[in-house]
């Protein structure tokens, strides 16, 4: 067994034993993976109380090399999440982040721009900052980085170039817009507004930097709350548990 070293957040923990879990972390050099965190049920355990849920850390770990779980063999704190205790919301978005992680990524698949979106993201939610944007702008980095972000250049039917002076439709069953010239028959099709379509490229091509200076009006918001949930919800097969504690 090779022993690894990573930094990781946490994005999932069920209990293996009376005194032992398992952990599974969303690690930059290696992606999501899944270790044994023996006696990590323990207070005075030896992981030094870095098996938070979406805290990050830096831990070792050996790597099995059959399908079996890896072990975790250190594991010390870096960052614990504490969002504003007056802020459930900030809380249910780091919750959201590490369901995204889980669920739409791959066992040692890394993604070293989607691990620095996650941490800039709960940073954010730590901060008080606005909840609104910052998962917005993660879940555009993560579905970049999965190869499942929306087109918003042409039209998904017919290939034309997309009008930006128009109001589009956003067909969710085929992942990209519809431009006016084409019928809209599926009665999920949502209309989206020219400037959401804007905001939603600057988002995504930007750096996180960007969200702090970009203003959304309610509409807006609610368009692209609709187009990204919409995706992932395809995506995943379901809709995330953790967007019904979220308010918008």
């Amino acid at each position: 067994m090779e022993s690894e070293k990573a930094d990781a957040i946490v994005i999932r923990l069920a209990d293996f034993s009376n005194t032992s879990r398992v952990v599974t972390f969303f690690t930059r050099e290696f992606g999501k993976t899944s270790a044994i965190a023996k006696g990590g049920k323990r207070l005075k355990g030896p992981f030094d109380s870095a098996l938070d849920l979406v805290s990050t850390c830096r831990i070792v770990f050996l790597r099995k090399s059959s399908s079996a779980l890896d072990i975790l063999t250190e594991a010390s704190l870096t960052d614990r999440f504490r969002p504003p205790s007056d802020s459930l919301n900030s809380f249910y978005a780091g919750c959201y982040v590490a369901e995204l992680l889980a669920g739409l990524t791959e066992e040692y698949d890394p993604h070293e721009s989607l691990f620095d979106s996650a941490v800039w993201a709960l940073q954010q939610f730590a901060q008080g900052k606005d909840v609104h944007l910052s998962l917005l702008k993660f879940e555009l980095v993560a579905l970049h980085e999965i190869g499942q972000l929306p087109s918003f250049d042409e039209c998904v039917h017919c290939s034309d170039s997309i009008n930006f002076n128009e109001t589009q439709s956003f067909r969710v069953s085929q992942g990209g817009l519809l431009c006016p010239r084409c019928p809209s028959t599926d009665f999920n099709d949502q209309e989206i507004q020219a400037g959401t379509i804007a905001l939603i490229k600057n988002l995504a091509a930007g750096p996180d930097s960007l969200t702090s200076r970009i203003t959304a009006s309610p509409i807006q918001l609610r368009e692209m709350r609709f187009t990204l949930t919409a995706t992932i919800s395809s995506i995943l097969g379901r809709r995330p548990s953790s967007l019904r504690y979220l308010q918008f």
